[in-house]
């Protein structure tokens, strides 16, 4: 039983490790891309949005079946636009 739990918590830690990676991946994308918005113009960037946001409202759900990651997904790209610009 103890072998088992110990494979247990080894595999956890590993899968730990994994969301970690993969969040720093993300942060990482996620400087990249608002630093390239802020160096856009401002008429190219506001484009830029008009065109995700559709693209985003396509992919949306019925208001119906509406799901949260969806919504997560819609809410991180919008912040993305409103970083501030320096």
């Amino acid at each position: 039983m103890k072998n088992f739990i110990a494979e247990l918590l080894v595999k956890l830690a590993e899968k730990e490790d994994e969301a970690n990676a993969l969040r720093i991946q993300v942060d990482a994308l996620e400087i990249v891309v608002t630093t390239l918005l802020q160096h856009m113009k401002q008429e190219a960037a506001a484009a830029l949005d008009s065109d995700i946001t559709a693209t985003l409202n396509k992919l949306e759900p019925s208001q119906k079946t509406a799901d949260h990651n969806s919504e997560l997904l819609y809410n991180h790209v919008k912040r993305l636009f409103l970083s501030p610009k320096d």
